[in-house]
């Protein structure tokens, strides 16, 4: 086939996937820049794509096209040796008018792939992959700003983000331009041009992703993405969704008075629920009880039901732990405020 026997056709392929990528990138830095000037609109796009079938349909596109670039990159990295085969050796110093990052583009790319495999480990293996699994944690999959939390409250990300920014500069910078002489505009008049827009462009988008970093570096230390008071009333809305399934048809009660109590109601209301079901639990937990079970199967039933309840409001709990992490809370009540 054309498109891959030939070093014109892999080319092409090269700066098709190629031009894909800085779009993608340069939505992903929009992106980022939503959630520094408006995160709870950030966590509602969160919702809106989490593991839905266009959002999914998405990733797997945009994973095609970087193993597709990667694979065409290796691909003419082995066509281009072998064509100069011992010469290569032969040259001690970079020839004039060629880029370093030119021929260094492979390297780049690793470093890329390295960087690129860090970010999915911190933000899509702990979002859209658990959806995609169904599993159950205390920390909802759709919190983005959670995991913005997360991920640069640890000293080392902004390092290793910073080494992926710079790498991918160099990597964009000359890839934006040669994906244009790939397909053919490679004249003396728009080449020039070319590298400079580009040079624009990639510029721009990687300065705002370091300062995203920074930003995103600084509120994670002061516990901003925790303690923001329109983001709490947000994470109480993920609450529900957690713990509903084992809920049955208290599931919509329980539902509307989250919605219609600020969060600090919810956070207390919640802490007695799962205090008095603990207790309920726990008293259901003894061998008189488990001798009845064996000669009322329905009560066991009702004991199991009761035990699934108390996991769930175990995971909603430890979230809200997690939120109100330093802070003094008081000690939860035995009286339950949502009818229960």
């Amino acid at each position: 086939m054309w498109l891959s026997s030939s070093s014109v056709g892999r080319k092409f392929i090269m700066a098709l996937t190629g031009a894909a990528l800085v779009l993608f990138v340069t939505f992903h830095c929009l992106m980022n820049a939503v959630a520094i000037c408006w995160p709870t609109a950030y966590n509602s796009v969160c919702m809106f794509l989490g593991a839905n079938w266009y959002a999914l349909l998405a990733s797997a596109g945009l994973a095609l096209l970087i193993f597709i670039h990667i694979i065409y990159a290796v691909m003419l990295t082995i066509q281009n040796r072998k064509a100069r085969g011992n010469q290569r050796y032969a040259i001690s110093h970079r020839p004039k008018n060629v880029e370093w990052s030119s021929q260094n583009m492979l390297v780049l790319g690793i470093v890329i792939l390295a960087f690129l495999v860090v970010h999915m480990i911190q933000f899509w293996a702990k979002m859209q992959l658990q959806e995609i699994r169904g599993v159950e944690e205390s920390m909802p999959p759709v919190a983005g700003t959670l995991f913005i939390q997360e991920a640069f409250s640890q000293p080392w990300t902004l390092i290793v983000y910073g080494i992926g920014f710079i790498a991918l500069w160099f990597h964009l910078n000359h890839g934006f331009w040669s994906m244009f002489q790939s397909v053919g505009w490679d004249n003396t008049t728009w080449i020039p041009r070319l590298k400079c827009i580009g040079c624009w462009w990639v510029s721009i988008v990687i300065l705002l992703f370091f300062a995203e970093g920074i930003v995103f570096t600084v509120k994670a230390s002061e516990g901003y993405y925790k303690n923001d008071p329109a983001l709490r009333e947000q994470y109480k809305d993920m609450i529900m969704p957690m713990i509903e399934k084992d809920f049955g048809p208290d599931a919509d009660q329980i539902g509307l008075q989250i919605t219609m109590m600020p969060y600090d109601q919810v956070s207390m209301g919640f802490r007695q629920m799962e205090a008095q079901v603990d207790q309920q639990a726990k008293s259901l937990n003894t061998p008189e009880v488990k001798e009845q079970m064996k000669a009322h199967p329905e009560m066991a039933a009702q004991v199991e039901e009761m035990q699934k309840r108390d996991e769930a409001l175990k995971r909603a709990v430890k979230f809200l732990d997690y939120l109100e992490e330093g802070e003094e809370k008081a000690a939860p009540q035995t009286n339950m405020p949502y009818g229960y």
